[in-house]
């Protein structure tokens, strides 16, 4: 398999008009975009991931919905509707994504791995069960659904197998807690 380019941004988030690999990008630090979709159904059910055990960062770790990079050239709905049919054998149609706004972050898992992303936020509405989805096994260990009132439960109790997006924690609340319970 090819290793994937991604655009280059500066600190603002502005595409420089570069790309580099993957393991580059990470090696030096480069900003890049990524996109971050977190899945709920219609009952409240917040779905997410464990990741593998062979993940280059955060394996056996629940993760979001489905997330992944943006590839050089590609726009950011462009990459979630990939994603989500890479990683869960989704099809969806570009308006049913909600974009909700860009997030800068920043983190270093090993001297020789740093991730400066910004991460686009997007919510995906549906009713798909888990038997719809097939997911990436050299990705994904396995997917369920979390009804809404359990997910802020281990947000709040901060479950170690939990990856931490405090931010995104934050507005999921804002934005779903009228709707689905405190």
């Amino acid at each position: 398999m090819n290793e994937e380019y991604f655009d280059i941004l500066d600190e603002n988030g502005n595409k420089t008009g570069r790309s580099k690999p993957r393991s580059e990008v990470h090696r030096v630090g480069d900003w890049h975009k990524a996109a971050h979709i977190w899945i709920i159904n219609s009952a409240g059910d917040i779905l997410l991931q464990r990741r593998c055990d062979n993940k280059d960062s955060h394996p056996n770790m629940l993760d979001i919905s489905c997330a992944g990079h943006i590839s050089a050239g590609e726009d950011s709905r462009t990459g979630a509707l990939r994603e989500l049919k890479e990683e869960l054998d989704l099809d969806v149609r570009p308006e049913e994504l909600q974009f909700i706004k860009t997030l800068k972050c920043s983190s270093k898992y090993s001297d020789t791995f740093l991730n400066n992303e910004f991460d686009d936020l997007y919510i995906l509405r549906t009713d798909k069960t888990v038997d719809d989805m097939k997911y990436r096994e050299e990705e994904i260990s396995e997917i369920f659904y979390v009804p809404y009132r359990a997910f802020k439960r281990m947000v709040r109790n901060n479950q170690s197998d939990l990856l931490r997006h405090d931010e995104e924690f934050g507005i999921l609340f804002s934005l779903f807690d009228d709707e689905f319970g405190k």
